[in-house]
Order: C-alpha cells, then sequence, then structure tokens
C-alpha cells in the first residue's frame, strides 16, 4: 500500500518548488551483501535500493543503513569519512572525541549519526535510517 502525497512551496523568489513524497506501507526486505563483506569494524558497503542509495556500516559488530544522502545541499553523504565528534572537556579547554560514529558529507562537512540518522549539532536536520537484518552470513535492509 502506497501513500501518496504533493504540494506546493513557494520561496520569495518567486520560484516554485513541487514535492512529492511517497510512504511505502509495506515494506520489504533487500539483499545487500554477505557479512565477509563487512568483515572490520568500520567497514561500509554502498547498495541501492528503491531508487535510493544506502550505505551498510558495521560499528561495534553491529549493522547500520543509512541514506547516502545529504539535506544540506543533496550531497553524496556516505561518500565522506567517518568522524567522530569534537567537544570541549568540562575545563573548557581540552578538546574531546567521541566514538567515530559520525559520517561527515564530502562537500559542506555536515556530520551525522549513522546509527540515528540525527545532525551530530542541529536536530533539526535528520537522515533516514534503516533496520538491518543478518540471516546466514547475508545482509539484508527493510525498506
Amino acid at each position: 500500500m502506497k501513500f501518496e502525497r504533493s504540494w506546493v512551496k513557494r520561496r520569495l523568489s518567486s520560484s516554485i518548488y513541487h514535492y512529492n513524497l511517497t510512504f511505502d506501507m509495506d515494506k520489504q526486505r533487500h539483499y545487500i551483501t554477505d557479512t565477509t563483506d563487512l568483515e572490520t569494524d568500520g567497514a561500509k558497503v554502498m547498495a541501492e535500493v528503491n531508487g535510493q542509495e544506502i550505505a551498510v556500516y558495521r560499528l561495534d559488530g553491529e549493522y547500520y543503513a543509512i541514506a547516502n544522502f545529504c539535506p544540506h545541499q543533496s550531497g553524496p553523504l556516505c561518500e565522506g569519512n567517518r568522524k567522530g565528534k569534537v567537544d570541549l572537556g568540562e575545563d573548557g579547554w581540552n578538546v574531546e572525541y567521541s566514538e567515530e560514529i559520525y559520517v561527515e558529507c564530502p562537500w559542506h562537512s555536515w556530520m551525522f549519526d549513522i546509527k540515528t540518522g540525527e545532525h551530530a549539532v542541529d536536530d533539526r536536520y535528520r537522515v533516514p535510517t534503516y533496520d538491518v537484518e543478518i540471516e546466514d552470513e547475508k545482509v539484508y535492509v527493510i525498506r
């Protein structure tokens, strides 16, 4: 079952942008790769699922899938490097790094959490994430 919704958004320049959203209520399981392609921690495999590029990462022995799309300017998010989030220490001077669970867009350095899709700094932005299933050493994404 699919639900479609369209609307028109006007900008100050009087340009008209038309958006189509499609929500697929019947999620399907899509084969991506074998677990042998994701043996090491931090490994990544890219695949296309229903016209959407998706990256599957292995982090801490778990598998995560995230859309290869940066909401900033439609950049190829997952072509960027994995990074840790940089924070100031409690003393306000020392820099602390979190574990490398963020992917940084190669176009403008926007960073998103691979596990949740959340932007590293601004909670108004999020990238779609997908469930991953492992069966008989095969990796599947649910979309």
